[in-house]
């Protein structure tokens, strides 16, 4: 029998609540042609969190839409013959400046990805675009962020700097009051024969050198010493990163993807989704989400959003 500790969301539920303090995010649904992706939809909107557009079959979307009785009338609806065809049309119109946000619906990610890293019509910035999980934790006591588990598989140390950046800049956008980033591994010394020893430590020495900002930084740090500090004062370690991390930069996408379902499947934790580096946030969910990973997605975009305004607005 499945026994898990009782989970009450809060860290999701404090997020949710800031964004009551933002208005709706002008986002593009991409393809909510299943219950899970327009339900989602429709649920955020009327939490105030998003303003959405839907993009797809609007015979097929009204048809859900029917059999799940939800109310889209209110929505903007923009036919579209297929996937591919919803996710360049959203595409589009977040570069017409229409939308601040992408949502995924029912499509597989690629679909989505394809149309967002596209060289001439797509959301590309000179970042490399990132994955990160904001994973809220029974009985553990911050969200932490996990990067990236998702789109960069075998990430160069190049990749690597644009991931932390990202993942950093996430923390900020969440309010975090410190940003502690733990360059993971599977050993906290450096050791040749291991490459994600050495670009960990290459990493710290960028962020000595300011080309890494925004956060404390340590690496090679192994999981338990990086999240317990009973494991870190064990080993010794030295750093003001060590048991407190609430960002896990992971050595690549094999490594990243089991820890983030190990804590799903294994601990109860709930897994929010946002892809970072492209003009605008997007919304990554998967069809085994809950509604309440669903909402918090949207809480996170629109805060990043809202960080983006806000600096747009500083610079200009």
């Amino acid at each position: 029998m499945e026994v898990f500790m009782e989970h009450t969301h809060e860290k999701y539920q404090r997020l949710i609540e800031i964004c009551t303090t933002l208005p709706p995010l002008a986002t593009a649904v991409v393809h909510p042609c299943d219950r899970t992706s327009l339900e989602g939809a429709v649920k955020a909107a009327e939490m105030g969190l998003i303003a959405p557009q839907l993009f797809g079959p609007s015979d097929r979307i009204h048809e859900i839409a029917s059999e799940c009785g939800l109310d889209i009338s209110r929505y903007p609806l923009i036919d579209a013959p297929h996937s591919h065809a919803a996710a360049q049309l959203a595409v589009d119109c977040v570069r017409e400046a229409r939308v601040e946000a992408l949502m995924k619906g029912g499509l597989h990610t690629d679909e989505v990805m394809a149309a967002v890293v596209r060289r001439e019509g797509g959301l590309r910035t000179a970042r490399r675009v990132s994955h990160c999980f904001i994973m809220d934790v029974p009985g553990h006591q911050n969200a932490l962020i996990i990067s990236d588990a998702a789109i960069n598989i075998a990430p160069t140390l190049a990749d690597k700097v644009d991931i932390v950046q990202n993942a950093i800049d996430l923390g900020h956008a969440l309010r975090l009051e410190e940003v502690r980033v733990a360059i993971l591994s599977a050993m906290e010394t450096v050791n040749p024969k291991v490459p994600s020893t050495i670009e960990a430590a290459a990493l710290c020495k960028m962020v000595d050198r300011h080309q890494i900002t925004g956060a404390l930084v340590d690496g090679p740090l192994a999981l338990d010493n990086a999240i317990d500090l009973e494991a870190a004062h064990t080993k010794k370690i030295d750093s003001p990163v060590a048991g407190r991390a609430n960002v896990l930069i992971v050595p690549d996408l094999e490594a990243g993807n089991m820890l983030a379902k190990s804590l799903s499947f294994l601990a109860g934790a709930d897994a929010a989704g946002i892809v970072l580096g492209a003009r605008v946030p997007i919304i990554l969910t998967s069809r085994a989400d809950s509604l309440q990973s669903r909402l918090a997605s949207c809480a996170i975009a629109s805060l990043v959003a809202a960080k983006r305004r806000e600096e747009l607005h500083v610079t200009g």
